[in-house]
């Protein structure tokens, strides 16, 4: 009985599809018994389960699902954040969305301004980004690192906000409804006539200063409030753990903000069709937009002093410890020289400059580009806030989907592939662009099979590449970026954060902007300079792969040793 046991014991463990093989050592002993005399020399033997073999793999199989189900039912509670990660998630993330849904009204209102002011276009962007927004980012910098000498990081969020709630409300109130004072259009207009044709971009942003002080103060609400005081106080009260769980999926409730500010800017749109005749009806437009500006940029601080009362003050949220010691730390006064050469000799912030200075010129040689044909395609400017109000849903709806993915590709391929997914995706976007530009005779036929035309084919391409470049920088590029400070000591966080993403960001872009200017200059026209931004473009993702996997291992080397 023993043996018969023992051999049912065996067999079961054992077991493959129909069949079991049996050990040596029970073999052994079986060849001592009558029972077993069959089997007396191979070391292993198949043979044919038994009924009660076979139940018993039954019920073994039955048991070996328990510990899946139980799996998978711990893998679903898993997705949901402990309560402590909750109270601090939460209202970030409502930051996140008041931020992005702001700066999404004041970046297709600034086009719209820009763009459609009178003698103005899609060419005056460059000058604006290289001879304006780069100077006063590199203004605020230096303010901004002698503001985080002299006060703790919760007022200087509220001195760098709330100044930028205080211009739009002002801009839509006061300053529109009076350009016509306001605006120089006759000495502009006696000045042009002595100059070339070629002053005629720069001419613009004098005769339309106060769109062009739009302009900048917009760009900068998503290079310092967004980039830079959002990122600084979510990695402040986050850990590096944390952040790789719920940065690819902290930002999705942020960029429902894109589709819902893209559907109200479409709604204020269509809004003034209604209005009777003799109404501005785009002034009127801008007292809306800017009004939702105030509103979400209320709720923002509101939810900030939330954040400050009850989960900075919380040790189940923040190491209370680690506060106390950052409090009690001197810190260390540095001149503006002295900021930029501490940051200049530290590889892991170059790397940082470089991702950031790339993703800039990247997106700005295709954007200036695609810009012009919306122009040529919606000279009107309530069609143009109309169709970049579809625009900026679409981006929204892609990168929740791009977000929803991102958490995996962080989880399964790491840091490094993850930071490698935006470049790519800019290269392939990118090539099918410029190769509608290139080839565009060969389009002809096809836009034609569409029932469009090339230039609209061109228009809804460059949406494509700029919805797919951005949405994979919302869920992807952002984390990646954000999740490299953590690591960083508290002058290169603060400091070397400020120079990456305040100077940084304008820095790509007017870069990529000079690089047009350039061009244009030398080969008469943005168009006859497309073959030549091409080149620079896989050039530039060329350097950002190097940077990214330099980063990478720095990163991890960081981390492990945090």
């Amino acid at each position: 009985m023993m043996f018969r046991l023992a051999f049912i014991v065996a067999a079961a463990l054992n077991m493959q599809g129909n069949a079991f093989t049996i050990p040596s050592r029970i073999l052994s002993v079986r060849q001592t018994t009558k029972n077993f005399k069959q089997m007396s020399t191979p070391i292993q033997k198949t043979v044919k389960c038994d009924p009660i073999v076979r139940n018993m793999s039954d019920a073994i199989a039955e048991d070996s699902s328990e510990p899946a189900k139980k799996s998978a039912v711990e893998k679903l509670k898993s997705i949901i954040p402990p309560a402590n990660e909750r109270k601090k998630l939460i209202p970030l993330a409502m930051m996140f969305f008041c931020i992005l849904f702001n700066y999404t009204i004041l970046r297709d209102t600034k086009d719209v301004l820009m763009i459609t002011a009178p003698k103005s276009g899609a060419e005056v962007i460059p000058f604006i980004k290289t001879y304006v927004n780069l100077p006063t980012a590199i203004g605020f910098t230096a303010i901004y690192s002698k503001l985080c000498d002299k006060y703790d990081q919760k007022n200087v969020f509220y001195l760098c906000t709330i100044p930028f709630l205080i211009f739009f409300g002002v801009f839509a109130m006061v300053i529109y409804p009076n350009v016509g004072v306001l605006h120089p259009h006759s000495l502009v207009d006696s000045v042009a006539a002595l100059l070339p044709a070629g002053f005629s971009a720069p001419l613009s942003i004098i005769r339309n200063w106060s769109y062009t002080v739009f302009y900048v103060m917009a760009e900068m609400w998503g290079s310092v409030v967004a980039s830079l005081l959002f990122w600084s106080f979510a990695n402040e009260v986050t850990t590096v753990d944390e952040a790789k769980k719920y940065y690819p999926l902290f930002g999705m409730g942020a960029n429902v903000a894109l589709i819902f500010s893209g559907q109200y800017v479409k709604w204020v749109s269509q809004m003034r069709g209604r209005l009777p005749p003799g109404v501005d009806a785009w002034g009127v437009s801008l007292k809306y937009l800017m009004g939702a500006v105030v509103a979400g940029g209320g709720a923002m601080l509101g939810l900030f002093k939330h954040m400050q009362d009850n989960v900075m003050t919380d040790p189940a949220c923040v190491d209370q410890e680690k506060q106390a010691l950052k409090k009690s730390k001197k810190k260390t006064k540095m001149s503006m020289k002295e900021s930029a050469q501490f940051l200049m000799k530290s590889p892991y912030i170059r790397d940082l400059a470089i991702l950031v200075i790339s993703y800039g010129m990247c997106i700005n040689i295709v954007e200036v580009s695609w810009k012009a044909k919306l122009k040529a395609a919606f000279p009107n400017p309530n069609d143009y806030s109309m169709f970049m109000g579809n625009f900026s849903s679409c981006t929204g709806a892609v990168t929740l989907f791009m977000m929803l993915i991102g958490r995996t590709i962080f989880q399964k391929f790491g840091w490094r592939k993850a930071a490698l997914v935006t470049p790519t995706m800019i290269g392939v976007t990118g090539a099918a662009f410029f190769g509608l530009q290139l080839f565009a005779p060969a389009f002809v036929p096809i836009a034609a099979s569409l029932g469009t035309t090339p230039l609209m084919l061109s228009v809804l391409v460059g949406a494509a590449q700029n919805i797919l470049s951005k949405s994979s920088k919302y869920s992807l590029f952002d984390p990646c970026k954000e999740m490299a400070y953590i690591p960083l000591d508290q002058d290169s966080k603060t400091k070397g954060k400020a120079a990456v993403d305040v100077i940084g960001n304008p820095l790509g872009k007017s870069g990529g902007s000079l690089v047009q200017q350039i061009l244009i200059f030398g080969v008469g026209s943005l168009a006859a300079a497309t073959p030549y931004l091409a080149v620079i473009l896989f050039g530039l993702i060329f350097a950002w792969y190097k940077a990214a996997n330099s980063l990478a291992t720095q990163f991890e080397a960081a981390t492990e040793a945090d």
